[in-house]
């Protein structure tokens, strides 16, 4: 796998662990300034540059993170579904119960229950 695969892979992780270290070392230099000024007046503006700029640059980090944690679980679901479309065409499902959830659409409240029991056996094999 390429850099440039891996970066378009991890890109917002690594966005975002860059993120968190800048605005930790934007709070670090923000309270060593503010620590050498004995006045209050002089400390608001290490407190206004390092403080809300550092918060800021962890609250973006937070936010690219998130964004990585939801397009995996996107990609989740997309493999989950393809898996339940190949399974659809298979006969482990039966057609007449498929037909009829097609037909009434999403609304599973509507659905009647179908009493099947499967079984798996350690060949894949299913049967009732």
């Amino acid at each position: 796998m390429g850099l440039r695969n891996w970066m378009r892979l991890i890109g917002d992780r690594a966005a975002a662990v860059a993120l968190f270290a800048f605005g930790g070392a934007t709070l670090l230099l923000g309270w060593l300034g503010m620590s050498k000024e004995v006045l209050p007046a002089r400390q608001v503006p290490y407190l206004i540059s390092g403080g809300v700029a550092g918060l800021f640059l962890l609250g973006l980090g937070g936010l690219f993170w998130l964004s990585a944690d939801l397009r995996d679980e996107w990609t989740r679901l997309g493999s989950i579904e393809s898996a339940l479309g190949q399974i659809a065409g298979s006969s482990l499902v039966d057609a007449a119960v498929l037909e009829r959830t097609q037909a009434q659409g999403s609304n599973a409240d509507d659905l009647e229950p179908v009493q099947r029991s499967l079984a798996v056996v350690p060949s894949g094999a299913v049967g009732p």
